[in-house]
């Protein structure tokens, strides 16, 4: 068996999350003794954008919305997520 690495401590999570993105982890972590386990009640995170659009293609965007008694705003992303998992 693979002898693993001790556990580095961090001092913040930027500074781990930079150590990760570098960091094999089989090299602290025996992947094959790892359980799948479900987090509920986690969010994704998430990032404000802002897209330039005509006024009708708003207007259009709101009436199509309105008409499924949505925000626009989740209607656009509800529209995104069905064509980026198509």
């Amino acid at each position: 068996m693979k002898q693993l690495k001790p556990m580095p401590v961090f001092k913040t999570e930027a500074e781990e999350a930079a150590f990760w993105a570098v960091t094999d982890s089989t090299d602290y972590l025996d992947w094959d003794k790892a359980k799948k386990i479900r987090l509920p009640n986690l969010k994704p995170s998430t990032k404000s954008i802002s897209i330039r659009v005509t006024v009708d293609m708003l207007e259009r965007l709101k009436l199509a919305a309105n008409k499924r008694d949505v925000p626009y705003q989740s209607l656009v992303k509800i529209w995104l997520d069905e064509k980026l998992s198509a």
